[in-house]
């Protein structure tokens, strides 16, 4: 992750902004669960993201305007089958996103999360079309998110936009946890 955090400074001379947005879905039922998924679950879903940010953070400091931004998933605020390792790793990612916002205020290091619903993507893609269909319906919008409609929200939390805006998740999920 330092060779990543190198790579962005010796481009662009410095980090303003870390967003944390890798994720597997690995789908094992509760009891099911080998120690090398729950592992690599949570090693994508949570230890990167934190681990990622730590690396980053002596450049953030010294941005005037440093923010983080973690993508979670309406799966930490939810409870669906076979998304247990899932959404524990999204849930933690939120409960560090918060911790973070704490610790880095003095800092003025803006720490948020972004939770979105379901969003077209590859990894949505590789499931059968019948779950894809259950997937867009328990949104209340009744489809699934284009990425493009993830810009805004995090341009929002990432910018001068929401410069008075830290600890927080921002559900971008056409209302899925309300429904």
């Amino acid at each position: 992750l330092q060779v990543i955090v190198d790579r962005a400074v010796d481009a662009f001379g410095g980090i303003d902004v870390v967003v944390n947005n890798a994720a597997t879905a690995l789908a094992q039922p509760v009891g099911s669960y080998t120690p090398d998924a729950w592992q690599k679950s949570l090693d994508v879903n949570l230890r990167g993201p934190v681990f990622l940010t730590q690396a980053a953070l002596p450049h953030l400091k010294q941005s005037e305007h440093a923010a983080v931004l973690n993508i979670l998933s309406g799966a930490a605020f939810m409870f669906s089958s076979f998304v247990s390792m899932y959404a524990v790793g999204k849930a933690g990612l939120l409960a560090a996103t918060r911790a973070s916002a704490a610790e880095l205020a003095p800092f003025n290091i803006r720490v948020n999360a972004m939770a979105p619903g379901t969003v077209d993507t590859d990894m949505v893609r590789a499931n059968s079309p019948e779950m894809l269909d259950v997937m867009s319906k328990v949104m209340l919008l009744q489809r699934m998110a284009d990425a493009d409609e993830m810009v805004g929200p995090a341009l929002m939390l990432t910018s001068d936009a929401g410069s008075f805006i830290t600890g927080q998740v921002l559900l971008v999920d056409g209302g899925m946890v309300p429904h």
